[in-house]
């Protein structure tokens, strides 16, 4: 183990916890606006994420503890209920307690969670100002389809590098799927909607990943 200087213990914070999930969700449901029952299924499964992650960052450190208790002293810090020792990422490299990588490590995450909120917006924006009269083609959705579904996914990567947990990390690839379902199906009624239109725009734009080369098909 490293001699690192013990940190105290960084959890128990339920009110933190609560309100990460609050402002988190407020955001999200203001844009994203969930109608059907499938899309509110689907938002649950983002809730559900929100809550593993959160109540492992600031309320009861469940992969902390499951992970002290198989690795035992063998496990890389002396400190791990200490906040600095939550980046599991970092604590497995050794650098849990380098101000440099924790840094680098916020800068880079933080940057993936701001573009996905970005894209949630400037989703929502184009989508509102069209009132459902006309397939929005323009703006984000030259690049994309889903923007916002694609924000949504950047956020929860972000979020899984910055503060990885065994619980957010069993829900992750539940949530894509459910947002890859729910995609789907609204393509299905776009198409039903706008008739050829929407084949011809769903050819040459790609659904969550932008292309590189125009020529590409999804």
């Amino acid at each position: 183990m490293h001699g690192q200087e013990l940190g105290g213990y960084a959890y128990g914070m339920w009110g933190t916890v609560v309100f990460s999930i609050l402002i988190f969700l407020f955001f999200v449901v203001s844009f994203v606006r969930p109608t059907k029952r499938v899309e509110w299924r689907s938002m649950g499964t983002f809730v559900g994420f929100l809550v593993a992650l959160f109540t492992e960052m600031y309320g009861f450190p469940l992969t902390i503890y499951l992970l002290t208790t198989a690795l035992g002293k063998s496990y890389p810090v002396l400190d791990p209920f200490s906040h600095s020792s939550g980046h599991l990422v970092l604590v497995f490299l050794g650098l849990a307690h380098s101000a440099v990588a924790m840094t680098v490590l916020h800068i880079i995450t933080n940057g993936i969670i701001f573009l996905g909120f970005y894209l949630i917006y400037a989703g929502w924006t184009l989508i509102y100002a069209s009132k459902g009269e006309k397939l929005v083609t323009e703006g984000i959705y030259s690049r994309l389809r889903h923007p916002q579904y694609t924000g949504l996914f950047l956020i929860t990567i972000g979020f899984l590098i910055q503060w990885p947990t065994l619980t957010a990390l069993i829900l992750w690839p539940i949530l894509m799927v459910a947002y890859y379902r729910l995609a789907m199906r609204e393509e299905k009624e776009l198409q039903q909607h706008f008739g050829e239109e929407f084949v011809e725009y769903r050819t040459r734009v790609s659904a969550f990943i932008p292309r590189i080369a125009t020529e590409a098909r999804t």
